[in-house]
């Protein structure tokens, strides 16, 4: 795990832990072990590196919930710290958390260019646990620390360098770049315990608290950072360190770290379902989307920005041109941000093609559709596709709702259809449910997590049904919001609670953000098979056949004013509400935020268990991402189906019960929740 070797009046101090050389046990003794060889050599220096990709990205976090083996990670760093031998850290890769510890603990820095730093402990729900949050004031000043810290943002070395955290940024070899710093190493500084911060304003942090708290929406473990980093300001190092460990020890069990926990290892476990056991990826490099509205060009320009080559094929000429002109504005907007060179938008640009003839498909690695919902409208899309494509070529369509395999119907080998379903702005948000039909071979749905893997998504598989995982579940939460609105509630109320759990919107809201015909679409299309039986609620219907869409039309379930976005309470809609509870002879009563959110939580956990009971989803992990990264379920309540068991399967129950007391014949429980 770590190598020393005594090279002349150096000491090589090398960690070698893959992956990303996590300071486990072995690693603490083998740098305290480094430390005392380094001391009894006598060296002038000691460098400390790693092997493999990158520099220390981490603390070991399986050893999280286990009982603490020593040697401390703090302790460790303040050996290293008070040491009577200079210590310089040559980084490579990425330097995080632990590793960056480390390197704030030695007396020297160098960073590899492209190096990038961060203090990530926060979006686990922590605070550093081994001088991070005092070290890094005391480095680069305690505003620049507290943005690292309160979002575990990442900064490259030569910005690090420009904040005075690095004595030297280099290119090469990081053990030559070293020794050749140590061959003229400039008089030991006083070390960074004994720094103090230089001051900020008198309500700086009082000002900051107030905007992180809104930031946060609910998480907690920015707030704890911003305290963690004010006792620098107030106390020597010696004070702030030992409760800086006690607060991370704390925080290590509390709930929101736990569900943090949580939704980091599902991301890990995610992209290797048992369902592409033995399957390879197919190499992809020609990409076709079909339809070049918002959600095609998203797409579009977010296979472009993989590096891949892509054709746009539109209904004709003028769609085309309109459509490459909607990916070149996205380019544009890469570049205004500055996350695109204009080297590379110029090569994106000439990596496109638009054009309205399918025979531009002719090689293409794989198709996807976007175009309209409609199936009828995809069926000719793929019949085009198919006439002028390999038969080997896989085809993927984007469909929300429609079974893929009427979409395919007719169309030679089917072993290469797939789903791909993009959830909007395709090119910002993160998640891809893969769909796999029947006849999906497993070298196609493994090409599938590899697409998601390098456009950067969270790709989670899902089997066939109305809405696949995330649909699905939010058909359920939205039903069950309109039964509330029937037996009492507002839509307001109703979003407010949802607010208060820490969703950015509530139900009633989204549907106005994203245009109240979309599920009206659905629910049209669902009427010849819903269950007589089923409880029914119109009030979206009947907002839609009054021209009511929501926000583009300034009216939805609120109303909007000119140049706002902020939704106003309607009284067209409240009355509207009055008057088909009346007209369904209920009584309205009143309910608590607190029994909203239990109810409309219980239906989604209960359509979850659903879903991976039926095989739609292989583990609960699989649904608790899709609600995280396509309809933002809060990450630090770690996705529905671990809120369930976090607060309890018996209170799930008993709100589900509620839930069905209250709409008879319109559920199906969960045999989990049974």
């Amino acid at each position: 795990m770590v190598q020393v070797e005594i090279e002349g009046d150096i000491a090589l101090v090398q960690i070698d832990n893959p992956p990303v050389n996590a300071t486990g046990v072995a690693v603490r003794i083998g740098l305290v072990q480094a430390v005392k060889e380094a001391e009894a050599a006598n060296v002038k220096a000691a460098i400390v590196f790693c092997a493999g990709k990158t520099f220390v990205a981490g603390g070991d976090i399986s050893e999280f919930g286990k009982p603490a083996q020593l040697p401390h990670l703090p302790d460790v760093y303040q050996q290293i710290e008070d040491s009577s031998v200079p210590w310089i850290a040559a980084v490579h890769g990425t330097t995080l958390g632990g590793g960056f510890e480390l390197a704030m603990a030695c007396n020297f820095r160098l960073a590899q260019t492209g190096t990038r730093f961060g203090l990530p402990e926060v979006n686990l729900g922590l605070v550093p646990g081994a001088g991070g949050s005092q070290r890094l004031p005391r480095l680069i000043g305690v505003e620049a620390a507290v943005e690292l810290a309160t979002t575990g943002q990442m900064i490259d070395a030569q910005k690090l360098y420009d904040l005075g955290g690095l004595d030297l940024v280099f290119d090469g070899n990081p053990v030559d770049a070293a020794k050749m710093f140590a061959k003229d190493l400039p008089s030991v500084q006083s070390s960074l315990s004994t720094r103090t911060p230089a001051a900020v304003a008198p309500d700086y942090f009082d000002n900051k608290r107030i905007e992180i708290k809104k930031r946060a929406k609910g998480q907690t473990s920015p707030l704890d950072n911003l305290r963690a980093i004010e006792w620098t300001t107030t106390l020597p190092f010696s004070e702030g360190q030992p409760k800086e460990r006690a607060l991370h020890l704390e925080l290590r069990d509390s709930t929101q770290s736990k569900a943090l926990r949580h939704a980091f290892f599902s991301e890990r476990a995610v992209g290797k379902p048992k369902a592409i056991e033995g399957g390879t990826p197919i190499d992809v490099k020609n990409i076709t989307v079909v339809g070049g509205g918002l959600m095609g060009a998203g797409i579009a320009f977010t296979c472009l920005n993989a590096g891949y080559q892509v054709t746009l094929i539109e209904r004709d000429q003028d769609a085309a041109d309109a459509g490459r002109e909607r990916i070149e504005g996205l380019i544009a907007g890469g570049v205004k941000r500055g996350k695109i060179s204009t080297d590379k938008a110029e090569k994106l640009k000439s990596a496109l093609t638009a054009s309205d003839d399918y025979a531009a498909s002719a090689n293409a690695d794989l198709a996807i559709e976007a175009v309209f919902e409609d199936l009828t409208v995809k069926q000719q899309v793929f019949q085009s596709l198919a006439a002028h494509m390999s038969e080997d070529a896989i085809l993927a369509t984007n469909t929300s709702y429609i079974d893929p395999t009427q979409i395919f119907d007719g169309i030679a080998n089917p072993s290469r259809f797939i789903g791909l379903h993009f959830f909007s702005p395709a090119h910002i948000m993160k998640l891809l449910e893969i769909v796999k039909l029947p006849t999906t071979s497993k070298d196609v749905l493994a090409t599938g997590f590899d697409l998601g893997k390098r456009l950067r998504k969270v790709g989670v598989l899902s089997g066939i049904c109305d809405g696949f995982i995330g649909n699905r579940i939010l058909s359920a939460y939205r039903r069950q919001a309109d039964y509330l609105l029937m037996d009492g509630c507002t839509p307001k109320q109703i979003d407010d609670a949802m607010r208060g759990f820490g969703m950015p919107m509530g139900p009633y809201e989204l549907q106005d953000l994203t245009g109240l015909q979309i599920s009206w679409a659905n629910r049209k299309r669902q009427a010849p098979t819903r269950s007589p039986n089923e409880r029914y609620v119109r009030i979206g219907d009947l907002l839609c056949e009054a021209e009511r869409f929501g926000q583009r039309s300034k009216v939805g379930w609120y109303k909007y004013q000119d140049g706002d976005r902020a939704p106003h309470e309607d009284s067209y809609v409240t009355d509207l509400i009055e008057q088909e509870a009346k007209q369904a002879g209920l009584v309205q009563t009143e309910f608590t935020n607190d029994q909203i959110v239990d109810r409309l939580l219980a239906v989604m956990v209960n359509e979850g268990a659903r879903i991976v009971e039926e095989g739609i989803a292989e583990r609960d992990l699989d649904v608790d991402l899709v609600k995280i990264h396509g309809y933002g379920f809060p990450r630090w309540r770690g996705g529905p189906m671990h809120y369930g068991q976090e607060i309890g399967i018996e209170r799930v129950k008993a709100a589900m019960a509620e839930v069905v007391r209250q709409s008879p014949n319109s559920w199906v429980v969960s045999e989990r929740l049974k």
